[in-house]
């Protein structure tokens, strides 16, 4: 299929606005480079309007708490933002998180987990861990009821997978164009690796933070959950996008999570590009994929 109109007038404006690809500036740059074009992403109504919203703490970690206008237990959904483990944060992820939490009538739990280069691999993984045996152990405190689902989109969905395997009690999963396989060999990686927002050159410097010059086990599951995959993993939404250099390996851990039992609703999305939850006020596609998504997992979680 043809890259979305939307997307496509979108890539038109980067490409024109002048500013330098990400991986040739500092992270500081990038990082607030995210964070403007997080911001410009909202539409003209404003956020999405939510029950409530509260800054907070869990495990010792930055956080963010979404309650909807709905009364009575809830689900409870932790989500890890995307940023290549290098970018991202709560505010870049706020109408993500607030969209989600309408769309399923969840509480969402969003954590700020440490980033590289200050802190590379494994401490995200260490803090998605402990968020996650955090807000398990007080579901009473969040949504009140005993499910308890993670999400996140590309690193924030890697972080999610490796959560879903590895902490106990999580009822459902939601990997939105999830990096799952970090030093594996994909045909979306070459297809798609210029000229779709997200590109090889950034993939390869996010790596270079996140690994800090270490050489890193290619099956190690604590960054690559699709080497980890096993009967008994809850069930999942694998979102992936044509357009995406993480295509390919997001197709692959659900094809393979499906080859081990496990209940899996595999969303492939035409047209569209790495990045596209934060793009629905340039695209109806988009839109129309987010809304999607999240009626999924609503379904999944209840």
């Amino acid at each position: 299929m043809a890259l979305d109109p939307g997307i496509a007038s979108l890539l038109s404006f980067l490409e024109q606005s002048g500013y330098p690809p990400m991986h040739e500036g500092s992270v500081e740059d990038a990082r607030k480079g995210y964070a403007a074009m997080a911001a410009a992403s909202i539409g003209p109504d404003g956020p999405v309007p939510v029950g409530s919203v509260t800054d907070t703490s869990v495990a010792d970690l930055p956080a963010r708490v979404y309650r909807p206008e709905v009364e009575g237990p809830v689900p409870t959904v932790l989500f890890f933002h995307g940023g290549g483990f290098v970018i991202g944060s709560l505010d870049t992820h706020d109408n993500v998180c607030r969209r989600l939490c309408v769309d399923t009538s969840s509480v969402v739990v969003a954590v700020d987990y440490r980033m590289a280069p200050e802190h590379p691999f494994p401490a995200a993984y260490q803090d998605a861990i402990a968020a996650a045996e955090f807000v398990a152990a007080n579901l009473d405190s969040f949504g009140g009821s005993t499910v308890l689902g993670v999400a996140g989109d590309s690193a924030g969905g890697n972080l999610s997978a490796i959560v879903a395997a590895e902490v106990p009690g999580v009822a459902a999963q939601l990997l939105i164009y999830p990096a799952v396989d970090m030093l594996g060999s994909y045909d979306s990686r070459t297809s798609n690796a210029e000229g779709y927002f997200l590109d090889m050159a950034t993939m390869t410097w996010f790596f270079m933070q996140y690994a800090a010059g270490a050489s890193l086990d290619a099956d190690d599951v604590r960054h690559s959950p699709l080497r980890g995959i096993r009967p008994g993993l809850p069930p999942a939404v694998v979102v992936t996008a044509e357009f995406d250099p993480l295509r390919d390996e997001g197709l692959a851990h659900a094809e393979a999570l499906a080859a081990a039992g496990v209940p899996v609703d595999s969303v492939h999305c035409p047209g569209l590009i790495h990045g596209f939850v934060d793009m629905g006020t340039f695209s109806p596609a988009a839109a129309e994929a987010i809304t999607d998504m999240n009626r999924r997992f609503g379904a999944l979680l209840r």
